[in-house]
């Protein structure tokens, strides 16, 4: 970005990898869960420049991005990884769905039941 001009939000979030399609980054930005500058915003047009810091709101947690530069294409991860910084606090990045423990309730089988279980099953529920 040396001409000093500015990227689409809706844009910069696709080219950054941070959503899947262009559309998903109009709806985040569009439900107010981008921040830019501590500012909320709901206009997916808006520009973002080099040096601003967005918060972004996605799959309950908070991702804090410093852009480094606008990006001319949606390319591989690594190329995008190069278009921001994560200032995101250390257990934000660790914490993941897989770390959650199970929910209380049914837990389905890892198996589908054989001959012998499901006419077990059918005379405890007929009887």
């Amino acid at each position: 970005m040396a001409d000093g001009t500015g990227q689409r939000i809706d844009k910069w979030l696709f080219f950054a990898r941070v959503v899947k399609s262009r559309s998903l980054a109009q709806k985040l930005v569009q439900s107010g869960a981008v921040r830019i500058n501590r500012d909320k915003t709901t206009n997916a047009a808006r520009l973002v420049r080099a040096d601003d810091t967005l918060t972004v709101s996605i799959h309950d947690t908070v991702r804090i991005l410093k852009i480094c530069d606008c990006g001319t294409r949606r390319g591989p991860a690594s190329e995008a990884a190069e278009l921001y910084e994560d200032l995101s606090p250390p257990e934000e990045k660790a914490k993941r769905k897989d770390d959650a423990p199970p929910k209380a309730g049914y837990t389905p089988p890892k198996r589908p039941p054989n001959k012998k279980e499901r006419r077990a099953h059918e005379r405890l529920r007929w009887g």
